[in-house]
């Protein structure tokens, strides 16, 4: 279909309100479809690319937690304590309150990130973790 210097088209299949819902988004950012989905690519492949590595890794773990919750906070704590090798820095907010937001600045292999952003993701008392990790 396409060349390996030029484009290639294909199409894709998506629920009516979803396409909405993103030809909306795009056009408040003056953006088309095409260069929104390339961004939309680009950036699945840097979220999902780095697990596939054996490489050093960087990035941010974003997590927020009720802390209501009985010691989420502690055990929060010696899960970053036992994980200081990757963990370059912690940011706190009180965002409520029930809730903290965490921003986790990490860097290490993939299995030490893998690994703690399985243990924060289960977590009781962790409602939403979303990451950035890339490869360097």
């Amino acid at each position: 279909m396409g060349s390996k210097t030029g484009v290639e088209r294909f199409s894709i299949s998506a629920p009516p309100d979803l396409v909405k819902e993103f030809d909306s988004a795009i056009r408040s950012l003056n953006q088309d479809r095409s260069k929104a989905i390339q961004q939309s690519m680009r950036l699945f492949l840097s979220e999902h690319n780095w697990t596939r590595g054996g490489g050093e890794c960087a990035g941010a773990i974003v997590l927020v937690y009720d802390h209501s919750v009985h010691e989420v906070g502690e055990e929060l704590t010696d899960i970053q304590h036992e994980s200081r090798a990757v963990i370059n820095s912690v940011l706190h907010i009180h965002v409520d309150d029930k809730n903290c937001l965490e921003i986790i600045a990490v860097r290490g292999g993939v299995d030490g990130l893998k690994a703690l952003i399985d243990q924060l993701t289960a977590c009781r008392g962790v409602k939403v973790l979303k990451h950035t990790i890339i490869g360097i």
